[in-house]
């Protein structure tokens, strides 16, 4: 599989399609896997955190959620295929989970959120089996672990922010039994409706980040990490020339 150095995270150039046909690949090998979802937030704080950069290149499937790291691959040379958001990779998932007969577990978000969003996955995929559901508020991760292993998921969505997910999936997976679990953020909220995407329109447009930054203002701190991201590619590809 073709990967591309993006400022130091290493991401695999693929489509959507592509990556759906890479997670069952993982679900169909039996190991434990782990997929995530870095968007230019994330790219740009692995710029800065090496251990943290290093759990994300040590995924089995890194995948760009974020139409900024798409933009930076173009300003360096090394085009990524397209955008492939973590909502939109869970959403595409699921009728093959269902058709495989596989089992997803659902762990994040507040409580009563997964168990909305399963019921809204269900009825995307009919016949999906979700198997269990946890939320994100514990206080061990050795409780997570037990519900998780009790329901013996082959999928396990882990939706608890960066870096967070990402941490957690890293720390834990020799204790689960294998599955294949994806860092998919804010995902719940969206299956749940807790949270409604930007409209078709914008997503259409890479305006994703401004639908949000209007939706939450106080995201406004977080999200001067996208341009900060962009300069750094710019900077890059000076060196580059």
């Amino acid at each position: 599989m073709d990967r591309v150095n993006i400022l130091g995270v290493t991401f695999d150039n693929v489509t959507m399609e592509q990556s759906v046909a890479r997670v069952i690949e993982l679900v169909e090998s039996g190991r434990t896997a782990y997929v995530v979802t870095p968007n230019s937030e994330i790219a740009y704080e692995c710029m800065k955190d090496s251990a943290f950069c290093n759990i994300i290149n040590g995924a089995d499937l890194t995948v760009p959620d974020g139409a900024g790291v798409v933009l930076a691959s173009k300003i360096l040379g090394r085009t990524l295929k397209q955008k492939v958001a973590g909502v939109e990779l869970a959403t595409a998932l699921l009728p093959e989970l269902s058709k495989r007969k596989k089992k997803l577990f659902l762990f994040g978000a507040k409580p009563g959120v997964a168990e909305k969003a399963a019921e809204e996955m269900k009825r995307l995929a009919p016949g999906l089996n979700v198997c269990g559901c946890m939320h994100g508020y514990f206080e061990t991760d050795e409780e997570v672990v037990t519900a998780i292993n009790a329901a013996a998921p082959d999928v396990l969505f882990v939706c608890l922010g960066s870096p967070k997910q990402e941490l957690w999936m890293s720390e834990n997976a020799e204790k689960i039994v294998p599955c294949t679990m994806l860092g998919i953020g804010g995902s719940l909220d969206v299956f749940a409706g807790v949270v409604k995407r930007a409209p078709d329109i914008m997503v259409r447009m890479n305006l994703e980040w401004l639908y949000r930054l209007v939706k939450q203002p106080s995201r406004f701190g977080r999200m001067l990490r996208l341009p900060k991201y962009l300069f750094a590619a710019l900077r890059e590809s000076k060196k580059i020339k």
